[in-house]
């Protein structure tokens, strides 16, 4: 799969809005779905980029820990 990252393509983090009342791996299926790219996104005018280390988290921890 190819995402196109460039900043205008980028989704907003802010509009994002996740159903807490779903279950767990529901809640992280519908935020990447509207994210669509998890580890470049758009906040603003702001473009974050998500890196991590080899010996760090997944990102399924991290997603984890955010859902809880």
């Amino acid at each position: 799969m190819i995402i196109d990252d460039s900043s205008n393509e980028l989704v907003d983090i802010r509009s994002i809005s996740v159903n807490k009342n779903l279950p767990k791996n529901e809640r992280i299926y519908d935020y990447i779905k509207q994210i669509k790219n998890p580890y470049r996104f758009k906040c603003g005018d702001i473009v974050i980029t998500a890196k991590y280390s080899k010996t760090g988290p997944t990102i399924d921890e991290c997603l984890h820990s955010i859902m809880n």
